[in-house]
C-alpha cells in the first residue's frame, strides 16, 4: 500500500512565547488537491516553512512520502520530491523568462558547476524549458524580460519554476494573492488543468479558489488546526462560518 504523501504529527513551533503552530496533525494522500486556509496569523506559512525545513519544529515530526525529514535541511527534501512557491515573487526581473526557467532547470543538474559551456549547448534543458512554458501558455513570451510582464503573469513563471523540478508534492503559497478577479480565474483553470499525479497543498486567502480548486480544506486558527475535511463538511462547520463570516459570538477557544 502506498504510504501518505505527507503527515504532520503533533507538529509545534514556537518563538520565544509565541506558539506560532500549535500541535497539528495532518495527513495528506498522494495526488490529493487540499488548501490551507485561515486568518492572518493562523500559522499557515509557517507550517510551510516547517514542512519545507525552512524552520525546525520546536516539536512533533513530519514524514513525507513514508520518510521521516523532520530533520533533514531543506536539500534534502526537494529531493525527495518536493517543491515550492512564495508569497512574494523569487524571480530575476532582468532576465528573460527563458532564462529563469532555464537556470531553474540547470540548478538541478551537475551542469551548473560547468561554467565554459554556453546554455544552449543544453538540449534536454530547453526542451524541457519548452515544455513547461507551454503547458502555461508562456512560450511566446520566452524572451519577454520578467519585468515586463504582468503580477499574474509572473506569479504563473513562478508555478513553472515549482514544475521544472519534477515534484511529487507541490506546495503554493498565496498562488492568487495580488491578482485582478480574471487573473485569478485563469490561473485557478491552469493549476486544475495540473498533472494529476502531483499533490497539491495550496495556502490562500480567496475561499472562492480553496473551494473551487481543494477536495479537501484545513483551516487553522491561531496556530491551531480547527478542523479538517471535505470542502462540503467545510462550508456546514459552524466554527469555520464563525472564523469567515462572524456569524457566532463565542470565542473560538472556548
Amino acid at each position: 500500500m502506498e504510504p501518505p504523501c505527507m503527515v504532520l504529527k503533533d507538529l509545534t513551533k514556537e518563538f520565544g512565547g509565541l506558539t506560532a503552530v500549535d500541535h497539528v496533525n495532518l495527513e495528506i494522500t498522494p495526488g490529493e488537491r487540499h488548501a490551507i486556509i485561515g486568518s492572518n496569523g493562523a500559522g499557515k506559512t509557517t507550517v510551510f516553512n516547517l514542512i519545507c525545513g525552512d524552520l525546525k519544529p520546536t516539536n512533533g515530526q513530519i514524514l513525507l512520502f513514508g520518510q521521516d525529514v523532520t530533520r533533514l535541511p531543506t536539500h534534502k527534501r526537494i529531493a525527495q520530491g518536493i517543491s515550492r512557491t512564495f508569497q512574494i515573487n523569487k524571480l530575476f526581473p532582468k532576465l528573460t523568462v527563458l532564462q529563469n526557467v532555464l537556470l531553474a532547470a540547470q540548478g538541478l543538474e551537475k551542469t551548473k558547476y560547468v561554467m565554459y559551456r554556453p546554455m544552449t549547448s543544453y538540449k534536454h534543458l530547453h526542451e524541457k524549458t519548452e515544455e513547461i512554458l507551454r503547458q502555461f501558455e508562456m512560450w511566446e513570451r520566452r524572451d519577454d524580460l520578467i519585468e515586463t510582464l504582468s503580477y499574474g503573469e509572473q506569479r504563473q513563471i513562478e508555478i513553472c519554476l515549482a514544475l521544472i523540478e519534477n515534484p511529487r508534492l507541490l506546495l503554493l503559497d498565496e498562488p492568487t494573492a495580488g491578482l485582478s478577479r480574471a487573473e485569478t480565474m485563469a490561473f485557478t483553470s491552469i493549476l486544475n488543468k495540473l498533472d494529476a499525479e502531483i499533490t497539491i497543498l495550496l495556502i490562500e486567502h480567496d475561499m472562492d479558489v480553496a473551494f473551487e480548486f481543494a477536495e479537501n480544506i484545513t483551516v487553522l486558527q491561531l496556530g491551531a488546526l480547527v478542523v479538517s475535511g471535505n470542502k462540503d463538511e467545510i462550508k456546514a462547520n459552524k466554527k469555520v462560518q464563525e472564523i469567515y463570516l462572524g456569524t457566532q459570538k463565542d470565542d473560538l477557544e472556548n
